[in-house]
């Protein structure tokens, strides 16, 4: 999407969350990241500017662009090769998505709106079987908590629920200055994989499961999982004695499986 001058200006609007990248550096250090090649179904999650979504379309020939702002997704279908779908992203079933493209799974990629990254990683997490790999910039603080190692102060609920289902890294730091307007905060990019055959577990028993430990992760866990344990009749083996931080996904996991 070639600079008009005769277009006017987006002005960023605070509540979608928007900060357009504007540093080609890195951009182009994102493009290497996700490797797009020509054919490959994929998804741009919130393309605003089309800043990323230039480039990706050049190397796949065809996109397709979820996006809410009104405004924003008009400009996106002036491009031929753009499908754009008007959304909100929390209601898009990308399991449909895959489907009426006729692909098993398709490359997820996007710059998140910072005040929904959250809901919209659980979101995915329904549709995961469909998903070949999925690559967002977020900010680097939510990176540092979904590929947290146990035993850390960022390993929480985030890290376990998504590292149960995905292998991830921190793949590229992205500076405030890379985005117009700058944001308050450092952001990364993540690659997110999903397993092939992961641990076969009840995904809401092992949320709640996860939401009761870390409910109070300052204290032990007798006092809050070990009380819901014995509610729901656990008599397997699980130290209580340690915090939330201290048990690692595998351990978690286990827990559930056998209280289902």
């Amino acid at each position: 999407m070639g600079s008009d001058p005769h277009r006017s200006k987006h002005v960023a609007r605070k509540r979608f969350g928007q900060h357009f990248l504007s540093d080609q550096g890195i951009i182009d250090a994102i493009v290497r990241e996700i490797d797009p090649r020509p054919g490959q179904p994929m998804v741009e999650i919130g393309p605003g500017l089309a800043a990323l979504t230039q480039p990706l379309v050049e190397r796949l020939g065809k996109l397709a662009v979820i996006e809410l702002d009104r405004d924003l997704a008009a400009r996106l279908r002036q491009h031929a090769q753009l499908d754009v779908v008007e959304a909100d992203v929390l209601k898009v079933d990308f399991t449909a998505l895959a489907r009426e493209r006729g692909v098993p799974k398709l490359r997820v990629v996007g710059n998140l709106p910072y005040n929904i990254s959250s809901p919209i990683l659980f979101h995915l997490l329904q549709h995961v079987g469909h998903v070949q790999d999925q690559h967002f910039m977020l900010q680097k603080e939510v990176i540092d908590r979904m590929v947290a190692a146990p035993a850390t102060s960022d390993y929480g609920r985030l890290s376990v629920m998504l590292q149960w289902r995905y292998a991830m890294e921190d793949v590229l730091f992205v500076p405030p200055e890379s985005f117009d307007p700058p944001p308050r905060v450092d952001s990364a990019v993540v690659r997110m994989v999903p397993y092939d055959q992961p641990a076969v577990v009840d995904e809401a028993l092992l949320s709640e499961l996860v939401q009761v430990a870390f409910s109070q992760r300052r204290k032990i866990l007798r006092n809050t999982l070990g009380k819901w344990l014995e509610e729901k009749g656990f008599a397997g083996e699980f130290d209580v004695q340690r915090r939330a931080e201290e048990v690692a996904v595998a351990e978690y996991v286990a827990v559930a499986q056998a209280l289902a």
